[in-house]
């Protein structure tokens, strides 16, 4: 176990230093925190048509059929079923 005598073996300016050091890292991580997930007021623009990964159902459709042909699987997005993918 390190001996804590050696924190005071340090200059007066390393040891501000250091705590300053200290201080500013434990803040940091603990700001870091703070924000975490979606406020109920920023829901509204998170909801816009804009924000959506597909803007269309047919291009959602056109995306699953390739995805699934390829896969030679169907089923695991929303609807149960399998086979080889070909209609």
């Amino acid at each position: 176990m390190p001996d804590s005598r050696l924190f005071y073996r340090l200059p007066r300016q390393a040891r501000r230093a250091l705590m300053l050091t200290t201080f500013l890292a434990a803040t940091l991580v603990t700001a870091g925190c703070s924000n975490l997930g979606v406020k109920p007021w920023e829901r509204d623009l998170l909801a816009d048509p804009d924000m959506q990964l597909t803007v269309s159902g047919v291009d959602a459709g056109l995306d699953d059929h390739i995805y699934f042909s390829k896969e030679a699987s169907s089923g695991g997005r929303g609807f149960g079923g399998g086979g080889c993918g070909c209609n």
